[in-house]
């Protein structure tokens, strides 16, 4: 069906405004099909070193070497040459565009896992989460992003080209492909649950871009009139001297898909096609956005409950009945989790708080939200102190006439510990238990760093830990070690049908009990198995033995102590330690 007329000189009179002639028009189909070549040696280079400095970039949480990443922009080109493929309908360049992008894809994610492969740390960065998670907003950039840079490559040069670098980095082709590497070679070394979740965030960002790109270099190449007879005409007489071109036909006819090509290959059906690919895409985008205003409303929910909560308290238990202060929270976090609401709090005091103190300013709080009093928890940490007057005072000015007690520096050096390696990230494997701190006037502070792992930390992640925590308590000579609780701390065998604690598992147990005594914040599972020839119950009674060595021998609490059992062709027990997400 022929164009009408006035579209024609619609589009034509658009190009013209917009200082893309004939010539123009022409110099943008050759530069775009050029930019499509499988035999650019500095093409794939800039695709190896792009994807290496925007992996770097995300592993060392580097906003400066990420956005090098962007400029490099390599992938732009065959991108841009994929709208203008759906605007002529030319089936050589979409081939080749579409062969182009695919190994360059892949080349750059396999690169990109095997350098993650290689480093001693995989730690998930703010700039890694970020990319993990495209909504709908996301989307909107991209198309922006495009419309710009579809405008910037048709214009001769003059002031506009300078978006070209604004474009390449709101769009970010190569970072969202480093986290897809990212995210496969988590999944390989690490955790695979994980690691395909982020490679799924990762490559979902990447196919928003890609897809929004392409479709808005399409509308413009459509506005600009790219695809005249006379500039197909003179493209198609390139192709037929261009040895890829050549190839890519040959590659067409023999795979019998030219003809299935052209049925579907009207204007209307390829406008069809890429929105279609746009719905798609949103859907995803819509329930991250969705998501994302969820966890916002949430946040503001929690701050607008703290400040309540905490004008309760500070009303009714922050002073004593004569007036002088009593207490002063210095730590309030609030977590909501199947309809349970947990507060915690941790205040410094002059007197003790009593359960009935407790019990009133939870219900105080239940009928300030609405709720009922035993959906909420109160998790209350009292650091108690020798003076009342330290309650309203913030650390920055605790300033006294007389010299503070031994108690008080306790307290406060303590406090700074505790608030400086709260947020300390630990590879994945790792969860952070506690620490012991040694200063001494005559020598640099030492400090114990103790994980719950199922193997030791990297040597060289655990310079990187350590110089972290060194910048955090802002002391550069101090002595950082990191030492490791196993995560499963042996087997007990037993003899058929014995449920009686061999001598060799009292010393196992002793050792697990001396663990949970010197640690508050773990917990121990036990799980005993039986083999199935052996009698019922005889699980359960070599847990329960254990058990009570604990409870009776130790005085470990009950509630720090899970159990489980299982079939098995041992007969053993298995001793493994965790650390709660409730654990203080």
């Amino acid at each position: 069906m022929p164009e009408p007329r006035w579209l024609a000189r619609f589009r034509d009179g658009f190009a013209l405004r917009m200082g893309v002639q004939f010539e123009r028009k022409e110099e943008i189909y050759v530069d775009l099909l050029q930019s499509t070549s499988l035999l650019d040696i500095d093409y794939w280079l800039q695709i190896l070193l792009s994807a290496g400095i925007a992996t770097l970039g995300l592993t060392l949480n580097s906003p400066a070497v990420i956005i090098g990443a962007m400029l490099i922009s390599p992938l732009m080109g065959p991108i841009l040459a994929g709208g203008l493929a759906l605007a002529t309908g030319d089936i050589i360049l979409g081939f080749r565009v579409g062969l182009n992008l695919l190994l360059s894809c892949l080349v750059a994610v396999t690169f990109s896992m095997l350098l993650v492969g290689f480093l001693p740390f995989k730690e998930m960065t703010n700039e890694i989460a970020a990319r993990t998670q495209p909504t709908t907003l996301d989307l909107i950039v991209a198309l922006f992003s495009g419309w710009v840079g579809s405008i910037a490559i048709c214009k001769q040069t003059k002031g506009v080209v300078t978006s070209i670098p604004g474009v390449a980095i709101a769009v970010a082709l190569m970072p969202p492909l480093g986290v897809v590497g990212y995210g496969l070679g988590l999944a390989v070394s690490l955790e695979a649950s994980r690691g395909l979740h982020v490679a799924w965030g990762g490559a979902l960002l990447f196919l928003t871009n890609l897809v929004a790109i392409t479709f808005t270099a399409m509308t413009i190449f459509l506005a600009l009139h790219l695809d005249t007879p006379q500039v197909k005409a003179r493209v198609y007489a390139w192709h037929e001297h261009d040895p890829e071109s050549v190839w890519a036909w040959r590659a067409i006819e023999r795979l019998r898909i030219s003809e299935k090509v052209h049925r579907i290959g009207s204007l209307p059906a390829r406008v069809l096609i890429i929105l279609f690919t746009l719905l798609l895409i949103s859907i995803p985008l819509g329930r991250s956005l969705n998501q994302l205003k969820q966890e916002y409303a949430r946040k503001e929910q929690e701050t607008r409950m703290k400040a309540s909560a905490t004008e309760l308290w500070r009303q009714y238990f922050g002073t004593l009945p004569d007036g002088q202060p009593r207490s002063y929270i210095d730590d309030f976090s609030a977590r909501e989790e199947k309809g349970r609401l947990t507060l915690y709090l941790r205040v410094f005091t002059s007197r003790p708080y009593t359960a009935d103190e407790k019990v009133e300013w939870t219900r105080l709080v239940a009928a300030q939200m609405g709720r009922p009093i035993d959906s909420i928890e109160l998790q209350l940490v009292e650091i108690p102190t020798a003076s009342g007057e330290i309650a309203t005072l913030t650390r920055e000015d605790r300033r006294r006439e007389t010299p503070p007690s031994v108690t008080q520096l306790r307290t406060d050096l303590l406090h700074s510990f505790d608030r400086a390696l709260q947020s300390l990230r630990l590879p994945p494997a790792a969860k952070l238990l506690d620490y012991d701190m040694v200063a001494r006037s005559t020598a640099p502070m030492r400090l114990v760093v103790r994980y719950l792992g199922e193997r030791d930390i990297d040597s060289d992640a655990e310079m990187l830990i350590a110089e972290d925590v060194r910048i955090r308590l802002a002391d550069p000579d101090a002595s950082v070690s990191l030492e490791r609780i196993p995560l499963v701390l042996g087997e007990i065998t037993f003899r058929r049908n014995h449920e009686e604690l061999p001598a060799t598992a009292i010393r196992l147990l002793d050792r697990a009990a001396g663990l949970l005594r010197q640690h508050q914040r773990l917990h121990l599972e036990i799980i005993g198995a039986a083999h199935a020839s052996e009698r019922e119950n005889i699980a359960q009674e070599r847990v329960q033995a254990a058990v009570d060595h604990f409870t009776e021998k130790w005085k470990i609490p009950a509630n720090r102590i899970s159990t489980k059992t299982e079939a098995s062709p041992d007969r053993r027990l298995m001793l493994r330690f965790e650390i709660p997400e409730s654990a203080p």
